[in-house]
């Protein structure tokens, strides 16, 4: 059995929700860890193999997967009847692959560094700004539903999930807002928040 390392309210969420998407929640387990927060609170557990502390983490058997665009595109490839990801061979693949590396290599990044009001020649020739990540995004949802077309895929759910995190603090488009509002309309992101939201209530009261 597949491991996660997992912290609610946190990055590894969105991994948590592809779980209950691809119906897998009985070949992975999941492994509930602190990790240092923003706030102050928390810390590093010393259960959670990540060499940083981090989360999400995944192990299965003797390897591990670290990064969430690395860890979905395992996931859909390791349980490709989910229909989430696009398997080797699927016409669609290449775009699949290139939106989840947009996202870990480009969109955060620029997302952080526009927030932490950092700019410099460099960033603006290797990742452009947010601005530019914004368009590129907004072009293609003007067109359609998602990212790849008319179905949601695990692309959507990794791409979209800082705009349901942060909200309005993301400047975003009336495709973008409206693609982030079908994506966060689905029943296994309803569950995951009540689950978090019990669990962090429950570790308040305690």
């Amino acid at each position: 059995m597949l491991t996660l390392y997992h912290a609610p309210m946190s990055r590894s969420t969105t991994v948590a929700q592809l779980i209950e998407e691809m119906g897998i929640g009985d070949k992975v387990e999941i492994v509930e860890v602190q990790i240092p927060r923003q706030d102050g609170s928390g810390g590093r557990d010393p259960r959670n193999p990540h060499p940083e502390g981090k989360v999400p983490y995944l192990v299965d058997g003797d390897d591990l997967v670290r990064e969430r665009g690395a860890i979905i595109l395992y996931l859909t490839d390791r349980f490709p009847e989910s229909g989430l990801g696009r398997p080797v061979g699927d016409p669609q693949r290449g775009r699949y692959l290139s939106w989840l590396s947009w996202y870990q290599g480009v969109f955060e990044p620029v997302a952080i560094l526009g927030w932490a009001q950092v700019d410099h020649p460099a960033i603006q020739a290797s990742l452009r700004d947010y601005d530019t990540a914004i368009q590129r995004l907004d072009e293609v949802l003007r067109r359609q539903p998602y990212l790849l077309g008319d179905t949601f895929s695990a692309a959507d759910l990794l791409c979209s999930s800082p705009f349901a995190w942060f909200g309005d603090q993301l400047p975003a488009t009336e495709a973008i807002k409206a693609w982030v509002a079908r994506c966060q309309d689905r029943e296994a992101v309803r569950k995951l928040h009540a689950a978090e939201q019990r669990q962090l209530s429950s570790a308040a009261d305690a």
